[in-house]
């Protein structure tokens, strides 16, 4: 077993994903692992970065695939003992306009972005060593669903206390009421599908960050979310303003955190900024 600190960043093959794991390999002191659903992909991406003179370590990661997020839990625990920093940042989104069905589009989009970074979290957030880092990729588009939501769905993922299995009967139901087209009728946003998969996400992050206080309030792990702004990536688009560099500073700043961060945990942060939970319009005018 190595005593080599390690990072890992899922979704890694391009966009966000690429740009973070460049920057951790020429910052962070350690082994970074690069994971891709598609293998081939992944590994492309990985003789690119070496042809940049760097050292990523390649694993193959379908987040929506419990055995393959058990398969990197196992490797990680035999190879290193543990994890050291964790960029989840796995998640897909369909584009305006796609002719996919919207009910299919809410169980796809929902299943990775929230339930496929849930997953990652149950198997990798054990492994965690002391003073480790966890960064979950949220987005502005989360905020703007919330405020799209009834106050009363609003009052309950906005809550100090709701619980990881409160959140997950409310996405859930997000989903079931989208596929029985009362998603309006029953306070959910009707046209921002992915925002609500990351409210959801960054709401799981307050949950999984106030149950590491409570269990583990001595090791110093700072969990957070991050909204990394509106990037031109194939997801964010050609039109939008910030540069991948750009794009990147606020998760890279949070999963190099130093050891003896008192925070932020918990928060969801944007320009290196705690956020407040309403829709910041500074993130998507």
């Amino acid at each position: 077993m190595s005593s080599t600190h390690v990072a890992l960043v899922t979704g890694a093959n391009k966009g966000l994903g690429l740009a973070i794991t460049r920057d951790l390999c020429r910052r962070f002191p350690g082994d970074v692992m690069l994971t891709a659903r598609d293998e081939a992909r992944g590994r492309a991406a990985v003789q690119q970065l070496q042809a940049e003179g760097l050292s990523p370590r390649f694993h193959q990661l379908d987040i929506t695939d419990l055995h393959s997020i058990r398969a990197v839990r196992d490797f990680l625990r035999q190879e290193y003992g543990g994890l050291d920093v964790l960029v989840n940042n796995a998640g897909i989104a369909f584009q305006i306009g796609d002719p996919t069905p919207i009910a299919i589009q809410a169980e796809m989009t929902m299943n990775t972005n929230f339930f496929g970074t849930q997953d990652v979290c149950t198997e990798l957030l054990p492994l965690i060593k002391s003073r480790g880092r966890v960064v979950n990729m949220s987005s502005g588009w989360g905020f703007k669903a919330l405020e799209s939501c009834s106050p009363e769905l609003q009052q309950k993922l906005r809550s100090e206390t709701i619980t990881e299995e409160e959140l997950v009967g409310l996405m859930n139901k997000f989903v079931e009421d989208t596929k029985n087209g009362v998603q309006r009728k029953e306070g959910w946003p009707d046209d921002n599908i992915y925002g609500m998969t990351k409210i959801g996400v960054t709401a799981l992050s307050r949950i999984q960050a106030r149950k590491l206080s409570e269990q583990r309030g001595g090791d110093k792990i700072l969990l957070n979310a991050c909204c990394p702004g509106w990037v031109r990536t194939d997801m964010g688009g050609p039109k939008a303003p910030k540069s991948l560099e750009e794009g990147i500073e606020t998760p890279v700043y949070l999963a190099l955190l130093p050891s003896d961060a008192e925070g932020p945990h918990g928060q969801c942060v944007h320009e290196k900024k705690v956020a407040k939970w309403q829709f910041m319009q500074q993130i998507f005018p």
